[in-house]
């Protein structure tokens, strides 16, 4: 049957906030840098076409930044609008230069990243397939680990029990936070988990960019008895040739890339082999157009991959990356989905359902501050 051109009718942008049942605290809070998280803030967007075909896509922002995004996709939204849906990289770059006076970084193309994955999910919905079957998936379940039990504002008692339910739930590893202003609290903590978990569970530590070279080293060295997957984000997310030391410099290697906001950012730490394990963000990058480039770029230069939070639409992405791959358990979007993703023998398994296969509770709903529809339903 031949293609028949469609056409973008509407885009509905909303904001929400998902408050989030607990105070999260990484080391960033307890280096004085950052206060608490006490919710996330998205940007949802809503494409519908003329031939009533839809998709839904969001990005994301913890604390500060989440207002911005849905102001800067109102502006450029209207670009999109009588488009043909299907020709992605184009819209993407439409809708980048409508808005290209604030940069392609940052706020700039993480408000585009939400309407991005939506005409992705769309797209993938129209052909009746999950998205990771639509981009070409090299497996069908992925390594999957758990972060949301391990922050540093929880006894070592509750991240033990925690991992526990993890392991049960069928997810594979356990990550856990550290860099704590007392080094020497870190490894008790790490010691704690490591001989609770056992030598077989993978294990993970995440600094969240708290320690200088000096210390990153040392730590690095002092971390190398407990086996670990890897040293997340040790340095300043854009230390390149920082990153690039350690990573010679240790046997453990070193993953990062989860803070940077372009295609371009990661490319350096690329060129630098600065780390083992990369870990881009669909959202924060611009969309699954731009992480699609980014993840050509990290298998041509041998690198693995372990896409940041989001796992809604990083399971996906993970599932069609030619090497083998984790993506990170977080159940705190878990509210706002009414579907849930399936765990099993360590694995993440991508659903059947066409497109992300995701859709907005009522709840979800109910928490969005404001919406706006540009076009017309």
């Amino acid at each position: 049957m031949p293609y028949t051109p469609d056409a973008i009718r509407s885009l509905c942008l909303s904001t929400l906030t998902l408050p989030l049942a607990t105070p999260i605290s990484d080391a960033k809070v307890f280096t004085g840098r950052q206060r608490p998280m006490t919710e996330v803030v998205f940007l949802i967007a809503e494409v519908t076409t003329a031939q009533g075909h839809e998709g839904i896509g969001f990005s994301y922002s913890k604390r500060a930044g989440g207002p911005a995004q849905y102001a800067h996709a109102k502006e450029v939204a209207a670009a999109a609008i009588g488009e043909d849906p299907s020709d992605i990289a184009k819209l993407y770059t439409r809708l980048l230069w409508a808005g290209a006076s604030v940069g392609r970084s940052g706020v700039a193309t993480q408000a585009l990243a939400a309407i991005d994955i939506a005409l992705w999910d769309l797209k993938a919905r129209r052909a009746e397939l999950p998205l990771a079957k639509l981009l070409g998936a090299h497996r069908d379940s992925v390594r999957t680990y758990d972060t949301s039990g391990g922050f540093l504002h929880a006894s070592l008692e509750e991240v033990c029990e925690r991992a526990d339910s993890s392991l049960a739930a069928g997810i594979g590893g356990i990550k856990i936070k550290v860099g704590l202003p007392e080094s020497a609290e870190d490894l008790r903590r790490v010691a704690a988990v490591r001989t609770h978990l056992g030598p077989d569970v993978p294990m993970m530590v995440d600094a969240n960019q708290q320690w200088d070279r000096r210390t990153a080293l040392r730590m690095g060295r002092r971390l190398e008895e407990f086996d670990l997957v890897w040293i997340e984000e040790p340095l300043d997310a854009e230390d390149a040739e920082g990153h690039a030391a350690l990573s010679r410099a240790l046997d453990t290697p070193i993953a990062t890339g989860e803070m940077l906001a372009s295609v371009g950012e990661h490319v350096r730490l690329i060129d630098a082999r600065a780390c083992d394990v990369l870990q881009p963000d669909a959202p924060r990058v611009g969309g699954i157009t731009p992480f699609l480039r980014l993840a050509g770029l990290a298998d041509h230069a041998g690198l693995d991959l372990a896409p940041h939070f989001a796992m809604e639409i990083h399971l996906h992405l993970a599932a069609a990356y030619p090497r083998e791959t984790w993506v990170e358990h977080f159940d705190w979007l878990d509210p706002l989905f009414e579907e849930s993703l399936e765990t099993r023998d360590g694995r993440m398994l991508v659903p059947s359902r066409p497109g992300l296969g995701i859709t907005l509770t009522e709840q979800a709903r109910a928490w969005t501050t404001e919406s706006v529809t540009v076009g017309s339903r």
